[in-house]
């Protein structure tokens, strides 16, 4: 995959750094809640001094969890800026390649092929990391450009169609539980 795209990490900001608001700061835990979870902000001043020595995430690039809920990944498609933590979400620079669509690189990361080679290549005892190394050298099967963007559009097509499903089964759901309670007073 690091032939393809470039596979970045950044650093970690200390706690005395955070602030009530700012700059998002994201954690592992806030991939696994798309983003929503405990959020935390660091300064605008902190985030480019950050971003001037490693980078930051862009619109069009991929994050994954390097630690925690591994190689979860979530697919940047705003331009507000956002730093993460390094050593627990790393990025690939997808929005700045010509040969790997950002959408279709989120979707790979869902594969058994992927998750298997996640669970093969990350390194630890207990709490396991994936790290930048195998990261990079990461086995990557990708079609052209056209088709990587006619893939992702029809999963996120799927994934938006899960989602309405889901939300009428919740209203069903929660009708039922006012009949039964109605019902059995």
């Amino acid at each position: 995959m690091g032939e393809l795209v470039q596979i970045k990490d950044s650093a970690r900001v200390p706690n005395e750094l955070w602030v009530e608001s700012g700059v998002r700061y994201l954690r592992s835990s806030n991939l696994e809640n798309s983003g929503e979870d405990s959020e935390l902000f660091i300064s605008i001043g902190a985030y480019e001094d950050y971003k001037s020595k490693t980078g930051a995430p862009e619109r069009g690039d991929v994050l994954f969890n390097s630690g925690g809920n591994i190689g979860l990944s979530l697919l940047k498609t705003d331009n507000a800026p956002v730093y993460v933590q390094g050593g627990a979400i790393l990025y690939a620079r997808t929005s700045q390649s010509k040969e790997v669509d950002g959408g279709y690189l989120n979707v790979y990361f869902s594969t058994p092929r992927m998750g298997k080679y996640i669970d093969i290549s990350s390194a630890g005892g207990t709490i396991k990391h994936f790290t930048l190394k195998p990261a990079n050298e990461a086995p990557f099967i990708f079609p052209d450009i056209n088709e990587q963007r006619k893939i992702s559009e029809f999963f996120v097509q799927l994934d938006n169609l899960i989602t309405l499903q889901q939300q009428k089964l919740d209203k069903l759901q929660n009708i039922k539980y006012a009949l039964l309670d109605k019902m059995f007073v």
